[in-house]
């Protein structure tokens, strides 16, 4: 007697489900699943922070460049090295801001009896400011999320993140529309090319009104902005216009984006 076949059903066929033809059913699964995960853990509302994953604490970087000096070696590399190491320091107080900002807002939003939300924090889930900002949030005895994207070089989870709020996208798109899509408030910190196209995409939406709730974006850190950035002369050339500066606030302390951003939430979110 032949024995009786039994076929796998499509939703549980992995091979099926990673291949080409159902891309479209794991693009769907990172827009639902992150939904349900949200529903069920009351999120509606957040504080996201953009900025590099490169950027070490001031301990981290200034562990790094001690352990440099002590090694005995004058080729130009090392040398190289130990300017990077120094550099890093000097970047290491964005590390330490976004860290100390997340905490104070997340304080704040625990604290809060006039505004009929809970903002709570959220990052890339990454290394560098996305850490910072999880590592904050904890210290101010409050939730994050983490929306981690899969990376050939193996970028992980940081261990700030609230595991039941911990996500790992592949689609950066899908990723982008979860950081944004809840945003309340957004704060941008010195960063690479990831953070540029996160920036830039957000004031996009926000200036054709693709956005139309109401948010506040800071970019934190005006002189290094300022460098990477000549906004005078998108003006100049007329390829922006000068009321388009007022998308955004630039903020060069804790205190100031705190304010800004309390202020503002206070002034759209209070209860009725």
């Amino acid at each position: 007697m032949k024995k009786k076949l039994k076929a796998i059903k499509a939703y549980k066929d992995l091979a099926f489900l990673t291949s080409h033809e159902a891309r479209e059913i794991r693009v769907l699964s990172e827009f639902i699943q992150p939904e349900k995960v949200f529903r069920e853990n009351n999120v509606t509302d957040t504080f996201v922070f953009f900025g590099s994953a490169r950027i070490k604490s001031e301990q981290e970087a200034k562990k790094n460049l001690s352990d440099l000096k002590k090694i005995k070696n004058e080729s130009k590399s090392h040398q190289t090295e130990i300017k990077e190491a120094e550099k890093a320091i000097e970047l290491s107080r964005y590390y330490e801001d976004a860290r100390e900002l997340a905490k104070k807002l997340t304080i704040w939003s625990n604290s809060q009896k006039t505004i009929d939300r809970n903002f709570i924090v959220a990052s890339g889930g990454g290394p560098g400011i996305m850490e910072a900002a999880n590592r904050g949030a904890k210290e101010g005895k409050g939730k994050s999320i983490g929306m981690n994207i899969s990376l050939p070089f193996e970028q992980y989870v940081n261990n700030w993140v609230d595991p039941n709020l911990a996500f790992e996208f592949h689609y950066f798109f899908i990723r982008k529309f979860w950081l944004v899509y809840m945003a309340k408030a957004l704060i941008v910190f010195p960063g690479g090319f990831g953070t540029l196209d996160e920036l830039f995409e957000v004031i996009t939406l926000v200036q054709t009104r693709k956005i139309k709730k109401d948010i506040k974006i800071i970019v934190y850190g005006s002189d290094f902005w300022k460098n990477v950035l000549n906004f005078d002369t998108l003006i100049q050339a007329g390829t922006i216009k000068k009321s388009d500066m007022k998308l955004f606030d630039f903020c060069d302390n804790v205190d100031d984006a705190f304010q800004r951003v309390t202020s503002f939430l206070e002034s759209k979110y209070r209860k009725k």
